[in-house]
């Protein structure tokens, strides 16, 4: 490989010659090979976006000459528009826990194409970061990369699974099935009932993370170095937040407090927790499908999933339900990353968060997990899923919980002496009760009619 002399503030090292980067960005590749992962490209747009707005406002506030400021705007622009752009950011994940070195990256990337559409040097440091630092820049990255992943991405692919749930659910409002407590039988529950609960689970999410978006689009640009804006112009945080707003369709307003925003990742971790909730509510639905389905002939084989693929190298005619099973390891995943983020969290010492890189990794993965699964989750689960009807009606009317139906009757007492022996006999309820209670057969059909129980009431 062909290498070029490049120098820094540490003085002179070797870049490969094609290498839009410079010495800092080598630096950080030589110090920092640990996991050859480098950060998402979510997180690396986001970068290029802030350098955009922020030439944009340093130009207005006569900071930056119109020449230079354009000639920045160009570069960003031309990396913004190249698919493959994530080739000139090759800092592994797990470097300065300020973020220092992607910061650097994303300046000299910058600078170099900046230059060319100059025709004079532009410089990183003066020219691509003026009024900013490492540590301003990298938090607000993480708040715009995980704003514009949730409306872009994940909030969609919520609306679209709650969505797909709902109208899934009214389809089968007709079918009963047997409740369960405990994975035993408990009282009936219409399939409506059970598909519209996990809706509910969904919109608390949808609800909880709109929300959060509220505090994401609050950024800590402006605060330079520790808080107090050093070096920035006193208008440039309220100027730039505006030029971001523009370039990205997103409002994103000036920080109330950017100490508290630099210092700390405490937005970063709740929204990561909201995450691990909407996990949670994966996991749920993902297990809820999967007994369902299983069988199926052991099973419970209520429900047929699509089947998608052969289960099993060995035994012919297999089939499994692998969208469940793969949202299920999303969720366990996502619920990982919150570990993570969460000790990240805990790492702001006086005034920096020192483990920005980690935090960012993993936010903006379990947004993209949970946002892709929830996709295939609607559609190659929900929406296609069958009933097996006479598989429901098996049980269903043999259930002694039915019994329950009796208590304001019979009394609590008597109805368990009936579920009791209607279970040691394999009969059904109704029978049992009709020979054991004063009630007549008519009376005892409409009672405990498993479809009427599933209103409620007396």
């Amino acid at each position: 490989m062909k290498m070029r002399i490049e120098k820094d503030s540490m003085g002179e090292l070797d870049v490969p010659e094609e290498a839009l980067y410079g010495a800092q960005t080598q630096r950080a590749i030589n110090n920092f090979p640990i996991s050859g992962e480098a950060l998402p490209d979510a997180f690396i747009r986001s970068l290029i976006l802030i350098k955009a707005a922020a030439a944009r406002a340093n130009e207005t506030l006569k900071c930056l000459s119109p020449e230079i400021a354009k000639a920045i705007q160009d570069a960003c622009n031309e990396l913004l528009n190249d698919d493959n752009f994530m080739r000139h950011f090759p800092v592994d994940v797990f470097q300065t826990g300020s973020g220092t070195s992607s910061n650097m990256n994303a300046n000299e990337v910058i600078a170099t194409l900046a230059s060319v559409y100059h025709g004079a040097p532009v410089n990183p440091n003066d020219h691509v970061n003026y009024g900013q630092s490492s540590n301003d820049v990298i938090p607000s990255a993480i708040h715009v990369s995980a704003t514009l992943e949730l409306t872009g991405h994940l909030l969609p692919a919520l609306v679209h699974l709650r969505q797909t749930i709902i109208e899934k659910g009214d389809s089968l409002k007709g079918f009963t099935k047997t409740g369960r407590t405990h994975l035993m039988d408990a009282m009936p529950v219409r399939l409506d009932q059970t598909f519209h609960a996990w809706a509910a689970q969904l919109q608390d999410n949808i609800d909880n993370l709109m929300y959060l978006e509220s505090k994401t689009t609050q950024l800590a640009q402006g605060g330079t170095a520790v808080g107090t804006g050093i070096n920035a112009h006193p208008e440039f945080a309220a100027l730039f937040a505006r030029e971001l707003s523009d370039l990205t369709k997103v409002t994103f307003t000036q920080g109330e407090n950017f100490f508290a925003l630099i210092g700390s990742q405490d937005t970063a971790v709740a929204l990561s927790g909201q995450l691990k909730a909407v996990a949670v509510t994966y996991m749920k639905i993902a297990n809820d499908l999967r007994w369902m389905n299983s069988g199926p002939l052991a099973g419970l084989g209520e429900i047929s999933l699509q089947a998608l693929q052969p289960g099993s190298s060995i035994m012919p005619g297999k089939v499994n339900p692998v969208i469940p099973e793969a949202t299920a390891m999303v969720a366990a995943q996502v619920i990982g990353n919150d570990a993570a983020i969460t000790i990240g969290g805990q790492s702001g010492n006086f005034e920096l968060n020192v483990m920005l890189p980690m935090i960012a990794k993993n936010l903006l993965n379990s947004i993209k997990l949970l946002a892709n699964s929830g996709q295939l989750l609607a559609d190659n689960a929900i929406a296609t899923l069958s009933v097996n009807e006479d598989k429901l009606n098996e049980a269903l009317h043999r259930n002694p919980i039915l019994v329950t139906a009796l208590n304001p009757i019979i009394g609590y007492a008597k109805a368990a002496e009936i579920a009791k022996k209607a279970y040691k006999e394999g009969r059904p309820v109704v029978d049992v009760a009709e020979e054991n209670t004063d009630l007549s057969r008519e009376e005892l059909l409409v009672l405990l009619d498993p479809a009427k129980l599933t209103h409620g009431g007396l």
